[in-house]
């Protein structure tokens, strides 16, 4: 990872904790029929993912996509261009068959200028598409009808951190296939912690998070912990399906290995700072991206809507 060396990780011991179990939450109810068979539906559909070697299957799509196979690979990628309709004219290198492997190509910066950044105190982080956001309803995170999950489940457990965004408010943000895969910061911020959780490997598509109860907080994930002259700020990288690893550019590549267990990284003040719109991470083969704010600190722009796409740099909301 080409940013490994910027700044330099303190691994703390490792802590073994209990996630928490999500709840189920309350809100509007459809006609009880039309929700008992959209939510079997839904079942149905992620049934085959309880069964399937996710993590054989995780490990093999990593390895494949960081084969350099020359003439196979530049196959591949244009196969995924076109079947994703992935927009290479914004790529810093439109050119595919430059691109030595699949993560070269998957993780390709874009051309600069591309995505301007908006005159907003919260800007979004990534391309994507919003799944849900709004108020955390004390300390429940709104998934999709019928589940909800705890900050606290989503941190890994710890209980002071996540007590900090009792009824604050969260973003969660997919990205799919033909998305770009750098995350960046909705706000300028300095590291203080970062946390690696191991899970599952769910997909984090909309039916899986429909189906799956608590899917998020299931999920490997790598929790990292900001602050600000406003409080602090959580950005977390969801692992999913196929997704080969995670990246950050203090640490580098975070997993694999997967060692089974939370770590913990601690950050000394100032040691690692980042500005509104830097980039701060980055997923091989892609996933989701949950935020969590304290109380008050964030209001979020009218026209966010769940299913709405969005582009990095454009508003999020408000102070």
């Amino acid at each position: 990872f080409p940013y490994t060396t910027l700044f330099r990780s303190h691994p703390r011991r490792h802590r073994g904790r209990r996630l928490s179990d999500p709840i189920e939450s309350g809100g509007y109810n459809p006609p009880l029929r039309l929700h008992q068979d959209s939510a079997v539906s839904d079942r149905l559909a992620v049934l085959p993912q309880y069964l399937i070697p996710k993590q054989a299957l995780t490990v093999l799509a990593g390895k494949l996509a960081s084969a350099k196979a020359g003439g196979l690979t530049t196959g591949v990628i244009r196969w995924f261009v076109k079947r994703y309709g992935v927009n290479m004219a914004e790529a810093a290198n439109p050119d595919i068959a430059s691109y030595k492997s699949f993560n070269e190509f998957f993780t390709r910066p874009l051309k600069t200028g591309v995505r301007p950044l908006a005159a907003s105190d919260y800007i979004c982080p990534v391309d994507g598409a919003i799944s849900q956001f709004g108020r955390i309803q004390r300390d429940q995170i709104f998934q999709a009808k019928g589940h909800s999950y705890s900050t606290a489940a989503l941190v890994g457990g710890d209980r002071d951190l996540a007590l900090q965004f009792h009824d604050g408010e969260f973003a969660t943000l997919y990205l799919s296939p033909r998305d770009y895969h750098r995350i960046h910061m909705p706000c300028d911020g300095r590291l203080t912690r970062m946390i690696y959780i191991p899970g599952a490997l769910f997909s984090v598509n909309p039916t899986t998070a429909r189906g799956v109860p608590g899917l998020f907080a299931r999920n490997e994930r790598v929790v990292c912990v900001f602050e600000n002259d406003d409080g602090p700020f959580v950005l977390t990288l969801v692992g999913a399906t196929i997704v080969g690893s995670m990246a950050t550019v203090w640490h580098g590549q975070i997993n694999p290995p997967r060692p089974g267990k939370v770590k913990e990284w601690d950050y000394a003040a100032g040691e690692v700072t980042l500005k509104k719109g830097d980039e701060m991470g980055r997923f091989l083969l892609g996933s989701t991206v949950v935020m969590l704010f304290p109380k008050n600190r964030l209001k979020f722009t009218p026209d966010w809507a769940p299913a709405r796409p969005l582009r990095m740099g454009e508003a999020m909301g408000r102070r």
